[in-house]
């Protein structure tokens, strides 16, 4: 995972370097996150490469507890000589935003969850097909502004599909200024 601390640096001249103030994880209880997500944030709270809110968003009828309970259950399974501090430390950041992804008043309570935070990387640990939704809501809630967007692989079904996502993505969404997106494949192996 990009250290968040740090901008994101493409060699691009123009592009604002200025770090995330905070991470919203689309398909925070999926299993994505707590097989691999999770643990990589525990890894960077324990580097000091994350002090930012992490505001996990999944499904309604679930809790903030909820949340803190499959991130703790993700690292003690993931690590046998768990740091204690640092997995306090991530707990302590995370956020809950429970609701569905077509609907409006999920984005709405996240802009709210969000509150003073104005660079937002969001992690779309989610399928491909929601893709293009979910960035045209964030857009429409105002929590796009001077925000990432971080995709998940598989990206796309074929090449076909991954084409469509891709320029689909590419377009700026309405409203929205300096807007860009990289898919972020998971490299695999240990943090």
């Amino acid at each position: 995972m990009p250290d968040l601390r740090e901008g994101c640096m493409t060699g691009k001249p123009l592009e604002d370097t200025t770090p995330a103030d905070a991470l919203v994880l689309f398909g925070a209880m999926g299993d994505l996150a707590h097989k691999k997500i999770f643990p990589a944030l525990y890894h960077m709270v324990r580097r000091g490469h994350l002090d930012a809110p992490v505001i996990g968003i999944a499904r309604a009828g679930r809790t903030n507890t909820h949340l803190i309970e499959r991130a703790r259950d993700s690292v003690q399974k993931q690590d046998s000589n768990v740091d204690r501090e640092a997995l306090a430390t991530l707990l302590k950041l995370l956020r809950y935003v429970g609701g569905d992804y077509q609907d409006p008043e999920t984005f709405h309570l996240l802009k709210k969850t969000l509150g003073s935070a104005s660079r937002p990387a969001h992690y779309l640990a989610i399928p491909p097909s929601l893709f293009t939704s979910v960035v045209e809501s964030l857009a429409k809630s105002n929590c796009m502004k001077d925000a990432r967007v971080i995709v998940e692989k598989p990206f796309g079904h074929n090449l076909a599909s991954a084409r469509r996502l891709n320029a689909a993505l590419a377009r700026r969404p309405s409203g929205i200024e300096n807007f860009s997106y990289r898919p972020l494949p998971w490299q695999g192996g240990s943090p």
